[in-house]
């Protein structure tokens, strides 16, 4: 119940409330982008000052190769249960959705690791953006074999190497890691000089950008009135057998309580950018109410109140 207590949550929560009352507050999209570009920003310099201090290491090797094959495992387990209920395209979209990664969730734990004092790796930002494109990539896989299978021309197949460049060169990823390259490269004085804009307005910002994501959260949740049961289900035991995989692996690979805590958060959030623009484009057959409403709708408002803290528990417990 303390994380509820946090400014920046509390903002999350308002925001809901205001989006159900059908209030008219709204941020601006070039603000509310402007302040996730922000967040990448100084996530990356955190991460990228963090690395100069500790180097590269044993323990950070083993936390990237976990989060890559948390990557590959998450997407490929997801499309193989749920095109038992659905057609394929909406289990590929669905898929993709939940074995990629929500940056905001990640950002606001790791504010919420730095409030109660727990320590973790500035190297698992790198971890989150490692494990944004897998899961979009194989998507497009799974798709582009049931066009095949279903008799599509060529023209209905999505080039690989487009998918590959995009995923790759996306901007928001592009700026998380460009500014975790700089925050390696400038080290000590680098963070003394940036810390009014990379710390102290840090969580300002957060609080900003959460009560954008609660009205946006708001606005999806109606859309999700209509589907299955099993399907809303999904949405929250999903995430939960997703972060319990990550905790047998960071227990199998004697991953800090930290680290292990913000890799059970990468594996059960949901993205609700990155992955819904590029599947719009490469599976247009896939219904994006499903896909962005569970994410946005019910994933990350689960993970934001309920789930951060329990996941941070559990792997202090068992890590520990």
């Amino acid at each position: 119940m303390q994380n509820l207590f946090d400014p920046a949550i509390l903002f999350f929560v308002f925001g809901i409330l205001a989006g159900t009352v059908k209030s008219n507050l709204e941020i601006p999209p070039q603000i509310s982008r402007f302040l996730s570009l922000y967040l990448l920003m100084a996530l990356g310099l955190k991460g990228g000052f963090a690395l100069a201090k500790s180097g590269l290491n044993a323990d950070i090797v083993a936390s990237l190769g976990c989060a890559i094959f948390l990557a590959i495992l998450v997407p490929a387990l997801g499309y193989q249960i749920l095109k038992r209920w659905l057609n394929g395209y909406d289990a590929a979209a669905i898929a993709a959705t939940y074995g990629s990664v929500s940056a905001v969730t990640f950002i606001t734990t790791i504010q919420y690791l730095e409030t109660h004092s727990i320590q973790y790796g500035g190297h698992m930002a790198a971890a989150m953006a490692l494990m944004e494109s897998p899961a979009i990539i194989m998507a497009v896989m799974f798709a582009n074999t049931l066009r095949q299978k279903n008799g599509h021309t060529t023209q209905g197949i999505t080039p690989f190497r487009k998918i590959l460049h995009e995923s790759f060169t996306d901007g928001a990823q592009l700026l998380l890691l460009g500014a975790m390259i700089i925050g390696v490269l400038s080290g000590e004085k680098g963070e003394a000089m940036l810390a009014p804009f990379s710390i102290d307005l840090f969580k300002g910002m957060l609080a900003f950008f959460l009560l954008d994501m609660g009205l946006m959260a708001s606005r999806n949740m109606a859309e999700l009135r209509q589907q299955p049961f099993w399907l809303v289900a999904y949405a929250i035991l999903g995430p939960l057998a997703h972060a319990s995989l990550a905790l047998i692996l960071a227990a199998a690979l004697g991953i800090a309580p930290g680290n292990g805590g913000l890799l059970m958060v990468l594996a059960a959030s949901a993205s609700y950018i990155a992955v819904p623009a590029a599947l719009r484009y490469a599976i247009p057959e896939a219904k994006p109410a499903l896909y962005f409403g569970m994410s946005l709708g019910i994933t990350f408002p689960f993970n934001i109140l309920l789930g951060i803290p329990l996941y941070v528990y559990v792997a202090e417990r068992v890590l520990g």
